[in-house]
């Protein structure tokens, strides 16, 4: 077939398709600019020719570009959580596409280890509500596939389908991780330069995820200040206890929470420029910087 020599040709199992097998195709597709050839089958003459043999064959050799899973010996993450042909695919090309370690690890960790759990039966998450479970990834993805009302025969164009969706998905949070791991960075230099590491002081707007995270991560932090995004006012938000609750270490005064009526409000904090506490108490805003100094100090003292 002359499409061998166009096109590097990828290969993975005919029948049902799953999420990790969905996303190791388009980890492919990216590292070959999409110049990629997909065929699902099981068929040994088939595979034989595959430039990348993926969740099929019983075989795990990276060196020969084959990652089945599903085969005895199959290799486990450090935390117990075994690799699917997603994870077994990225553990050996993520950080080739993504140009970074610690991009990749952040991909790994918030996408591809979820899969390869859920492809394997591994429970990862507890439900708090009962019968409240979160809409994972792998459920985007499976959404169009054929239910049992629906006729199977376009099982194939349904999967390019989803991989063409995954790959878009791909780039973005890569795109994403890049630049988080470049905020987490001048976080880093802030802190480190920080004469009270209890106040961080931030000259630039960085989404709130990225300074929570990473500021719960240490111990010492209680409050971030940096401008709004449209930098018409200043934030101050307490730093949460950590990564997994949403309580803050040190939530603002209760007697500030919810009163909006700004004088009563400016009366009560003695902030002459504060214009906003929320009723929680995890955030507050300013018209200036200084004002939003002063306010982080005294419910520093508070």
């Amino acid at each position: 077939m002359c499409i061998f020599k166009k096109k590097k040709i990828c290969v993975t199992h005919d029948g049902s398709f799953h999420a990790d097998d969905i996303f190791a195709t388009a980890v492919l597709s990216i590292l070959n600019n999409g110049n990629i050839k997909v065929f699902r089958s099981r068929d040994p003459k088939i595979i034989s020719k595959a430039d990348y043999a993926y969740d099929v064959g019983g075989i795990y050799n990276p060196d020969e570009n084959k990652f089945d899973h599903h085969q005895k010996g199959r290799p486990e993450r450090e935390n117990g959580i075994p690799y699917s042909s997603f994870g077994l695919v990225w553990r050996k090309y993520g950080e080739v596409i993504c140009g970074s370690k610690d991009v990749a690890s952040k991909i790994d960790s918030k996408i591809v280890i979820p899969v390869d759990a859920r492809d394997n039966g591994v429970d990862f998450i507890k439900p708090i509500f009962k019968n409240v479970f979160p809409y994972a990834v792998d459920s985007i993805f499976l959404s169009e596939y054929p239910t049992w009302k629906e006729c199977e025969s376009n099982l194939y164009k349904i999967f390019i389908k989803q991989v063409k969706k995954a790959t878009v998905l791909l780039r973005r949070e890569i795109k994403i991780a890049k630049d988080d791991v470049e905020g987490e960075k001048i976080l880093s230099k802030e802190y480190s330069k920080a004469e009270d590491k209890r106040l961080i002081i931030l000259d630039i707007n960085i989404p709130r995820y990225i300074y929570q995270n990473f500021f719960c991560r240490c111990s010492e932090p209680l409050y971030v200040v940096l401008p709004s995004k449209n930098k018409s006012n200043w934030k101050i938000e307490a730093v949460r206890v950590n990564e997994d609750v949403m309580e803050s270490r040190k939530p603002f005064p209760e007697s500030w929470r919810g009163v909006l009526d700004k004088d009563e409000l400016r009366k009560i904090s003695g902030i002459s420029d504060i214009e906003f506490c929320h009723n929680s108490g995890f955030l507050c805003e300013t018209v200036s910087k200084e004002g939003a100094m002063r306010l982080a100090e005294k419910a520093l003292l508070g």
